[in-house]
C-alpha cells in the first residue's frame, strides 16, 4: 500500500499476507468438505478446528463455545435472535444503547415489530453510557442485555461488566451479549471477565478476510439457531463452513499481538493526531478522553465531512465520515449524543491500526489544513 495513507481501519483492516495465503493454501490443498468422512475431509476439518482453537484462545474462550459465522451481522442476528425467542417465556424486555451498529439497531427494530419491549439507552454527550441508567433499565422481565463493548464511531467503551453487575443485582433471567467487533484483538478482555454470555467478533476487523466471523456463546447457554440445514457447527448455525476464510481467521487471530503491546504505540498516535487538531480553532473532537485510542472522531465546523472525505481521498489519505455501514446517513451515534446538525454533519472517523505510522498521522494532519483552508471558502464547503 505504499503511497496511500489508510486511516480507516475500523471500516476494515488490511489482510494479513500469512492469511491470504493461508486462505490460498486452503483453498487448493485442502479444499475438502469438513463433513465428509473421507481423508480429505477429515484434514479438512482438522483445519476448522485449528482455525476455531486460534480464534478461541485470543477471545480467552474454550473452543467448544465458538460457533463460526459469515461476519459480526451474522453474528449479531444468531444471537440477538436467538437469545430473545429462547427467553421468551421468562419475560419481555430487552435493554440496549441508541449507539450501538446497525447490525444490533436493526434485528432490534424487528424484534419490537414481533411484539418485544426495547429500551434502547442513549450516550451522553461525551459518547458514554451510564451504569446507572443500565441498571434503572434492567427489571426482573429483562431478557436480553445488549451494548457493544467499543462504539464503532467514537472509540467509547461501554460498561459491559457493570451490566452484569446490574443483571445479577436485579436478579434478571437476561443474557448478556456484547458485540466486540471493534474491541477484539485491540482491548484485552475475556467473555468471563466481562462476565458476557454471547460475544460477537469477526475476523475483517482484524487483519483477516472479509466473510468470517464468530459467536461466542457460553457453556451452558441455550439459544435458537436461525439456519436450518445439515446440522454444521452443532446446528446453531448450519451451512458447508467456508473454511478458507476461516482458516484465514485463525492465521489473523494466532498472529495478534497481546492488546497491550500495541496499545502504547496507538496511543502514541492518538495524541498525536488530537494535538494537531487542536490547531485547527474550527475543529471539535467527539470522542472521549479515555475513548479506546484505535478511534477518533472529530467534526470540521462549516465543511461537510463528505466534501472533506472526497477532498482527502484525491490526496491518497482515506478516512470516514463514520460507519462503513451507514450509507452515508448521518450518524445515529452522534445524533443520540444530542450533538448539533453542523457537527454531526462535519464530522469524520480516523481509525489506526497496529501498522499505522506517524508519517500517516502526519500526512492527514497536513492534507486536513490544506482543506480547511481551501474547502472553507467554497459555497456549500
Amino acid at each position: 500500500m505504499e503511497g496511500i495513507c489508510y486511516l480507516d481501519n475500523s471500516a476494515t483492516t488490511p489482510v494479513l499476507p500469512e492469511a491470504a495465503q493461508k486462505a490460498a493454501w486452503v483453498m487448493t490443498q485442502e479444499f475438502g468438505n469438513p463433513s465428509s468422512l473421507h481423508t480429505l475431509g477429515y484434514r479438512a476439518k482438522q483445519e476448522l478446528e485449528k482455525a476455531r482453537e486460534a480464534v478461541a484462545a485470543r477471545l480467552g474462550a474454550g473452543p467448544q463455545e465458538l460457533f463460526f459465522t459469515s461476519g459480526g451481522t451474522e453474528s449479531n442476528n444468531l444471537a440477538l435472535f436467538g437469545a430473545a425467542w429462547a427467553r421468551k417465556r421468562l419475560g419481555n424486555r430487552i435493554v440496549t444503547t441508541k449507539a450501538e451498529h446497525d447490525s444490533v439497531r436493526n434485528p432490534l427494530e424487528e424484534l419490537a415489530r414481533q411484539g418485544f419491549e426495547v429500551v434502547a439507552l442513549a450516550p451522553d454527550e461525551t459518547g458514554k453510557i451510564s451504569p446507572e441508567a443500565l441498571l434503572e433499565a434492567i427489571d426482573e422481565t429483562t431478557i436480553l442485555v445488549s451494548l457493544m463493548l467499543v462504539n464503532n464511531e467514537t472509540g467509547a467503551i461501554f460498561p459491559v461488566e457493570e451490566a452484569a453487575r446490574a443483571i445479577r443485582r436485579k436478579k434478571a433471567p437476561a443474557l448478556l451479549h456484547t458485540d466486540a467487533v471493534q474491541a477484539f484483538g485491540k482491548l484485552e478482555f475475556s467473555p468471563q471477565r466481562l462476565g458476557a454470555d454471547l460475544v460477537t467478533v469477526s475476523a475483517h476487523k482484524i487483519h483477516g478476510p472479509k466473510g468470517a466471523g464468530a459467536l461466542y456463546v457460553k457453556k451452558g447457554v441455550h439459544i435458537l439457531p436461525r439456519t436450518f440445514g445439515g446440522g454444521q457447527e452443532k446446528g446453531l448455525r448450519s451451512g458447508t463452513e467456508s473454511l478458507p476464510l476461516l482458516a484465514a481467521f485463525g492465521e489473523a487471530a494466532r498472529l495478534l499481538p497481546r492488546p497491550r503491546e500495541a496499545l502504547g504505540r496507538v496511543e502514541e498516535l492518538n495524541r498525536l493526531l488530537r494535538s494537531r487538531l487542536a490547531g485547527f480553532p474550527e475543529v471539535t473532537v467527539n470522542s472521549p478522553e479515555d475513548a479506546l485510542p484505535y478511534v477518533l472522531n472529530f467534526s470540521l465546523g462549516q465543511v461537510r465531512a463528505e466534501t472533506m472525505l472526497h477532498f482527502l481521498a484525491e490526496r491518497g489519505v482515506y478516512v470516514s465520515t463514520g460507519s462503513a455501514c451507514g450509507k452515508q446517513k448521518p450518524s445515529h451515534v452522534l445524533e443520540a449524543m444530542g450533538l448539533s446538525r453542523e457537527r454531526v454533519s462535519s464530522a469524520l472517523r480516523v481509525s489506526f491500526s497496529r501498522f499505522t505510522t506517524g508519517e500517516e498521522v502526519a500526512a492527514l494532519g497536513d492534507a486536513l489544513e490544506i482543506g480547511l483552508k481551501t474547502l472553507a471558502r467554497r459555497p456549500g464547503g
